[in-house]
């Protein structure tokens, strides 16, 4: 497990480019935190990394979006999502377990059907007003190089 401390929304978006710049295909990120707390902010920053022109944002209604990049970028926010039966119709599985990025919003919702190998992030509000702590864990060998590559210990 890793913490970062991004102390506003520079270092925020500039964690986020980085990252998304270490994307491959195949890769599912599962973000977590408070509402509010930046993960759709997040999301839009990953999405320059991965060379997306599009202006991302939250698919709450929609359940998914899909823009296309370096590689594609799935991204999902099933905060409204009653269980994960509600994926079924979506074919979620297609996603999943694809050729692109796929960034989970309150993935811990559907914490059962997620892939084993994922990177997950928790976003918290800091002590000051555009502060974040951001917490990595996963599992796999792309978390672990992800992590290195980085640069963060």
């Amino acid at each position: 497990m890793v913490k970062i401390v991004l102390k506003g929304l520079k270092e925020t978006e500039e964690f986020g480019q980085k990252l998304g710049s270490l994307l491959e295909g195949g890769d599912l990120l599962s973000l977590t935190g408070d509402l509010g707390a930046g993960k759709t902010t997040l999301t839009k920053s990953i999405g320059i990394g991965l060379e997306i022109s599009d202006y991302i944002t939250s698919p709450t209604f929609t359940l998914i979006n899909e823009y296309k990049g370096r590689v594609w970028l799935y991204h999902f926010d099933v905060y409204r999502l009653e269980g994960e039966e509600d994926l079924l119709d979506l074919g979620y599985e297609d996603y999943f377990y694809s050729d692109g990025v796929t960034i989970v919003e309150w993935g811990d919702k559907i914490e059962d059907i997620l892939p084993e190998n994922r990177i997950n992030i928790n976003i918290k509000k800091g002590k000051k007003l555009d502060e974040r702590i951001v917490t990595l864990s996963g599992k796999g060998k792309r978390y672990e190089k992800i992590v290195k590559e980085l640069n963060i210990n």
